[in-house]
């Protein structure tokens, strides 16, 4: 695929970035985004990770295996449905995993529109290591991407961005949400912003999401690993405003929010 091969053509992010807009009042730095044309067309993408499910409670790789979200998976998909679901969204597309779809649903129903299936959005295949942990990988063939079985990242790459592309394509002014999983959401964060080159490293939360923005030709990433708190205030946990990514811990109350 022509977008992911040659990343420069979609201008992978490079250099620090703000972000100034409904949901986060970060201080705007220099973006390759601003160097595009007042006048060009630009689409902001929510890239969401599911919310908790007992698997994720104990710590063992998902992958295809399809549990439902617990008690407070379910909570934090009310929570994710509260604050994005009022970002006038056109489109809601979610990875086929019930606990995707479960958390993609909340958003939908705030947001008044249809939960699309997007079998891009897949989580990435483990095999038959699905149900372990990663240290039995790692103890047994040095890191998770050497266990046999399992998919390679850049088809899991390949596959999302395709996914993230289309969307730009049909909702070139406005905003959409995407509904994945962790190891989709930091293949994708890292292929566009330089900064986030140590993907495993990137947080990653459940029921977490992410900002990223398409400009004219420009990509940028303006926040990750944000997340809705119970009580109602938006907590920032990591922003991309300065020379690095720094935790911000901003909080603003919904009702300043949305005034």
């Amino acid at each position: 695929m022509s977008d992911i091969a040659n990343l420069s053509g979609v201008a992978r992010q490079s250099k620090p970035i703000g972000i100034a807009n409904d949901s986060f009042e970060i201080n705007q730095s220099e973006s390759r985004a601003g160097k595009s044309s007042k006048s060009a067309n630009m689409t902001r993408i929510y890239l969401v990770r599911h919310g908790q499910t007992e698997l994720n409670f104990y710590g063992v790789l998902r992958g295809h295996l399809d549990p439902k979200l617990d008690a407070l998976g379910i909570l934090q998909a009310r929570m994710l449905g509260d604050v994005i679901g009022r970002e006038k969204l056109q489109l809601v597309a979610s990875s086929p995993l019930l606990r995707a779809v479960e958390t993609a649903t909340e958003i939908a129903i705030r947001a008044g529109v249809n939960v699309e299936m997007d079998p891009r959005l897949v989580d990435r295949d483990y095999g038959p290591w699905a149900g372990k942990t990663k240290e039995v990988l790692i103890a047994k063939w040095g890191s998770l991407n050497a266990a046999p079985d399992i998919e390679p990242e850049s088809e899991v790459l390949a596959r999302a961005f395709e996914a993230v592309i289309d969307v730009s394509r049909r909702v070139p002014n406005g905003s959409a949400v995407l509904v994945s999983h962790d190891a989709v959401n930091r293949l994708l964060l890292s292929a566009l912003d330089a900064r986030l080159e140590n993907v495993s490293s990137i947080p990653q939360d459940t029921g977490c999401f992410n900002v990223i923005e398409l400009k004219g030709n420009d990509w940028s990433v303006l926040s990750i690993n944000n997340y809705p708190s119970r009580n109602g205030i938006l907590v920032t946990k990591r922003s991309m405003g300065d020379d690095q990514i720094v935790d911000t811990m901003t909080q603003r109350s919904a009702e300043h929010h949305h005034e």
